[in-house]
């Protein structure tokens, strides 16, 4: 059954209406994301930050990754409120507020910092491979690109800036978004009657904001198409490298990067992918929606309850995240299931020595070296 709170102005009596997937679906949701996602990001990060000791450009992606998936958990017990109770909160009370002016843009922000992030990740494994691997010929990558870019995607400093630029960039650019949004696009005249949160000026917006949102979704799909041409590139390399060699070992790690690579295109593509699509087409719906249907719901209700599922799938991300790390990454793996079974901190610590010697710096004389540090580091991707 539907929810709507009834707005009456003096050219409308439509509201956005609820069904339980927006009212009690999405709500039970986003909390067990939460106490997934918390508890996943917090591991992770504690295992990246504690116990590996000396900061691969993996490593930095990760962390920031996990960041920006912590973040984005910690909004989530309040988005979950605001689908169960925004139809009650008035568009002037201080949790409409907080809804419209800190939950929405550190959401969309985080998920823009994501995956700018899985971009330059998937380009310094891009790197790491084509230029440590010795196959029959070297990879078209390395002629179109120049050398010294290759060289810097595998330095820890470089990742340390990409990282850092991209926090900066994502939320300065977000700033004018929040501000036509939250300051002109979501602000009501009242006559007098209650104007609730979960309304079309908040889930839909105006040609501000809708014209912001178009420039993300472009650079989603920028950083999409990066992502898949590096690993097609690598996994294109792989096939050509295991062809020419008799190397069993080295069959074995292209075998394992190469099943790494599907599950987190999986993971890019499943959550991802169809919010971006669907958000462009509800953009494009919402310009030429007129807002009648013949009753007091408003027209664009069901496609905003599509909307926010999807964004909801966008979001789950940051909690399949450690699991995707538990499932690739023996490193990773390997702690987390010490700290499980309560291992003590020196048997950690002698684990971590020991990974760490085993995981030593690029060797380009050494074909064999190389190809070691490849199977450590690729398990992070």
């Amino acid at each position: 059954m539907a929810v709507c709170l009834q707005l009456t102005t003096s050219n409308s009596s439509m509201c956005l209406c609820q069904t339980f997937t927006t009212h009690l679906f999405l709500p039970i949701l986003y909390s067990a994301m939460f106490l997934t996602g918390l508890a996943g990001n917090v591991l992770s990060l504690w295992i990246f930050m504690a116990k590996i000791s000396g900061k691969s450009p993996t490593h930095i992606y990760l962390i920031n990754l996990g960041i920006s998936n912590l973040l984005l958990c910690i909004t989530m017990p309040f988005i979950a409120v605001y689908y169960a109770l925004g139809t009650s909160w008035s568009s002037r009370s201080l949790m409409c507020r907080l809804a419209i002016n800190v939950l929405t843009p550190v959401l969309h922000t985080n998920i823009g910092v994501g995956m700018i992030i899985l971009a330059w990740l998937a380009l310094s494994r891009c790197a790491t491979l084509v230029q440590h691997s010795h196959g029959p010929r070297p990879s078209k990558c390395i002629k179109i690109l120049p050398k010294v870019f290759f060289s810097r995607l595998r330095q820890t400093p470089f990742a340390l800036g990409v990282c850092m630029g991209t926090w900066a960039i994502v939320a300065t650019a977000s700033i004018p978004s929040v501000v036509v949004y939250s300051m002109k696009e979501t602000e009501v005249v009242e006559d007098g009657d209650k104007q609730t949160c979960y309304s079309v000026a908040v889930e839909v917006g105006g040609s501000g904001s809708q014209a912001f949102a178009v420039i993300g979704i472009v650079i989603f799909f920028l950083c999409l198409l990066v992502v898949l041409c590096a690993y097609m590139a690598v996994i294109r390399h792989f096939y050509r490298s295991r062809k020419s060699t008799v190397i069993s070992d080295r069959q074995r790690v292209y075998a394992r990067v190469f099943r790494n690579i599907v599950v987190i295109q999986i993971v890019l593509v499943v959550c991802l992918l169809p919010y971006h699509i669907y958000k462009a087409i509800f953009i494009n719906l919402a310009q030429t929606d007129s807002g009648g249907n013949g009753t007091e719901c408003h027209s664009l209700s069901t496609y905003v309850e599509i909307k926010n599922v999807l964004l909801c799938l966008a979001a789950l991300r940051c909690s399949t995240d450690p699991i995707m790390y538990f499932l690739l990454d023996k490193t990773f793996k390997k702690h987390t299931l010490n700290l499980i079974r309560g291992r003590s901190n020196t048997q950690d610590s002698h684990s971590s020595r020991t990974e760490c010697g085993q995981s030593a710096p690029y060797n380009n004389s050494s074909p064999k070296g190389a190809a070691t540090h490849d199977t450590h580091s690729h398990s992070k991707d």
